[in-house]
C-alpha cells in the first residue's frame, strides 16, 4: 500500500463530500472528529479474498482411490484368517489379534500426530466409543454369531446390506427420495453380491442367524455413517486408532468371559502354496486387513460420504475372490466374475446418482 500524505487543512465534519481514503484507523478517527463512528480496520487484499476451495472432482477421485485401497485391505482378511484357521486358530482369536495389533499399529502414529492436542480424544470420546464398540467389535461378534446359524454366503449377504440400509436411513432422515440411478445401483450391487458369494448354491435361513446377520449389517452401516462425520480436531487415523483400542478391549473382554472361543497356535501355515510362520498371516491381518483397511476407510468416507463409500466397499468381495485365487489357489468361476461386473456397475450407478444429486 502506498504511503499516505497528511494535510493541515481543517476538515468540516459536516462536509459529506469528503471521499474516504484507505488510511490507517487512527488517522480516520482524527478526521471524523466528533462523529461517533468506529472506523473499520483495513483488510489486506489477500485476507479479504476468499481462499479457493479444492475442486470436488479432485476430492472425489482421491476418495475413490482411498476407498478401493481400503476395500483391498479388508479383502485380505479372509485369506489370512483362513490360513490361521486351518492351522488351529479360532475365529475369535484371529479377529482379536487383528484388532488389538491394529490398535498398536495405528495408535503410535496417531499419538505422535495428536501429541499437542490430545484433548481432542476426550472431546470426541462418544464418537470413538461408538466406533469401537459398534463399528469394530459389534460387527465382528454379530457376524461370527450369524455364521454359526447360517451359511457363510447368506451371512455375508446380510452383512453387506449396509449400503441399502444407509440409503433407506438417509431417505427417512432427509425425506428426499434417492435418485433412480442410486436405486438402480443398489439393485445391481445386491444382485452382483449374491452371484459373487454363490448365494443360491446352498441357501438356508435360520431366524436366529437372520437376526444376527441383520445386526451385523446395522453395525457395518454405522461404520460408514460414523466415518463420514467431521469430528472436531480428530483426523481419520486418530478416529481409527481410538476405535481399534476400544474394539480390541471389547473383543478381549468377550473372550475372557467365554462369549467367543480364544484358541491360538504357533503351528506353521500355508500361504500361496508355501509354508510360512504363524506370524506372517497375523502381520497381514494387523497391517493390511485392519490398519490400512480402517485407516484409509475413514479417510475415504469423509471425502465420499457414507452412501458412495459403502457401495464402493462392496468391491471388497470382488477383491477377496481375486486374493483367494492368488494366495490360496481358489479360482473364481464365471458366475462370480459376472457378479463382480454387476457390483462395479452398481457402484458406478450410485456414484452417478449421488453426483447428480
Amino acid at each position: 500500500m502506498t504511503a499516505m500524505t497528511r494535510t493541515t487543512d481543517r476538515v468540516d465534519p459536516t462536509d459529506l463530500t469528503v471521499a474516504p481514503t484507505p488510511a490507517d484507523p487512527v488517522v480516520d478517527s482524527l478526521r471524523l472528529g466528533q462523529v461517533d463512528v468506529d472506523p473499520l480496520p483495513h483488510v489486506p487484499d489477500e485476507q479479504a479474498t476468499e481462499r479457493p476451495t479444492p475442486s470436488r472432482p479432485r476430492g472425489v477421485s482421491r476418495g475413490l482411490v482411498l476407498a478401493l485401497i481400503s476395500a483391498v485391505g479388508f479383502a485380505t482378511s479372509g485369506s489370512f484368517a483362513k490360513a490361521l484357521l486351518e492351522a488351529g486358530w479360532s475365529p475369535g482369536a484371529a479377529v482379536t489379534a487383528r484388532i488389538a495389533g491394529a490398535a498398536l499399529a495405528l495408535g503410535i502414529p496417531a499419538l505422535w500426530l495428536m501429541r499437542h492436542r490430545l484433548r481432542a480424544f476426550a472431546d470426541n470420546w462418544g464418537v470413538i466409543l461408538a466406533y469401537g464398540v459398534v463399528a469394530v467389535a459389534g460387527s465382528q461378534l454379530f457376524y461370527f454369531n450369524a455364521v454359526t446359524h447360517l451359511s457363510v454366503g447368506v451371512a455375508l449377504l446380510l452383512e453387506y446390506l449396509a449400503p441399502v440400509l444407509i440409503v433407506g436411513y438417509l431417505w427417512l432422515r432427509t425425506r428426499r427420495t434417492p435418485s433412480p440411478a442410486t436405486l438402480l445401483g443398489a439393485t445391481l450391487s445386491m444382485a452382483g453380491l449374491a452371484l459373487v458369494i454363490d448365494l443360491f448354491g446352498g441357501i438356508g435361513i435360520d431366524p436366529v442367524g437372520l437376526l444376527w446377520g441383520l445386526a451385523a449389517a446395522c453395525c457395518n452401516a454405522t461404520y460408514f455413517l460414523l466415518g463420514a462425520r467431521e469430528t472436531k480436531d480428530l483426523p481419520p487415523i486418530a478416529l481409527a486408532a481410538g476405535g481399534m483400542v476400544v474394539g480390541g478391549a471389547v473383543l478381549g473382554l468377550a473372550g475372557a468371559v467365554g462369549a467367543i472361543p480364544m484358541v491360538a497356535t504357533t503351528a506353521p501355515v500355508v500361504l500361496a502354496g508355501l509354508d510360512a510362520p504363524w506370524w506372517v498371516p497375523v502381520l497381514g491381518l494387523v497391517l493390511l486387513a485392519a490398519a490400512v483397511a480402517y485407516g484409509f476407510g475413514v479417510a475415504a468416507t469423509r471425502r465420499l460420504g457414507s452412501t458412495v463409500a459403502s457401495f464402493v466397499g462392496l468391491t471388497e468381495v470382488v477383491f477377496a475372490v481375486l486374493i483367494a485365487w492368488l494366495l490360496l489357489g481358489e479360482l473364481p468361476g464365471l458366475v462370480q466374475l459376472a457378479g463382480g461386473a454387476l457390483i462395479l456397475a452398481g457402484v458406478a450407478a450410485v456414484k452417478f446418482g449421488e453426483s447428480r444429486a
